[in-house]
């Protein structure tokens, strides 16, 4: 049977109240979009409100432009499910083999207490199916709690946008919080490498990555889970 993965995107497009737009990171999207697809893995694309999932404008700038960025932007198929992505509150977690949720700064405003992704993530993990996160998308994972009451990452080994990538980036100031001080505040056993290197960390069944550069690693790892489970 054909694999299912389900991707979920920001619907989120202002960054604070600096007047500039965010969203998601084309390369945190499409790094591992296309390595799902190449396996021939069936992805479905999700976010809380549907339809048009809007792109950090920044992510489409030249130095940051990869082998697969190019080729997500010269795919009209692909361009078109994200411009018409299902609603959140709408899947079924049931019908998926595992969880990616790509980054960009969006996610910290509407998926870090999304209820409908809260609970998506709570089942996931619960059908012992494993969840991906990589850079700012590991906030997803700060409000979900197991059936005893902990939350999911207590004690777990995570990864996620450093404090010092985000000063790099001159936004300390601007998002509603630090990642990595929040995922330490709920006992997550945070490890991270050097800023802007590749580095992606699994405990279980939850996946995470560092930074843009971690997304092809944590997107291999979920795909290599998920293959065991067949």
């Amino acid at each position: 049977m054909t694999q299912k993965i389900l991707m979920v995107l920001t619907s989120h497009d202002q960054l604070g109240d600096s007047g500039e737009k965010t969203g998601f990171w084309i390369e945190e999207f499409a790094a591992p979009y296309y390595i799902f697809v190449d396996a021939g893995v069936e992805v479905t694309l999700a976010s809380p409100k549907g339809g048009q999932a809007p792109i950090d404008p920044k992510s489409e700038l030249e130095d940051f432009q990869t082998l697969a960025t190019k080729r997500f932007n010269n795919d009209k198929e692909t361009k078109a499910k994200v411009s018409s992505t299902l609603k959140l509150s709408d899947i079924n977690s049931d019908d998926f083999d595992g969880v990616f949720y790509p980054g960009g700064h969006g996610p910290l405003w509407d998926l870090t207490e999304n209820q409908h992704s809260i609970t998506l993530i709570a089942k996931v993990l619960a059908n012992k199916k494993p969840v991906a996160t990589v850079c700012h998308s590991s906030t997803v994972l700060l409000n979900v709690k197991d059936s005893l009451g902990d939350y999911i990452i207590k004690g777990k080994a995570v990864t996620g946008f450093s404090n010092s990538e985000e000063e790099a980036v001159q936004l300390t100031d601007i998002v509603p919080f630090l990642l990595e001080n929040e995922l330490i505040k709920r006992g997550g056993d945070y490890q991270k490498a050097a800023d802007w290197h590749p580095f992606a960390i699994q405990d279980g069944l939850i996946i995470s990555g560092q930074n843009p550069a971690s997304s092809a690693i944590a997107a291999e790892k979920l795909l290599t889970y998920i293959n065991k489970l067949r």
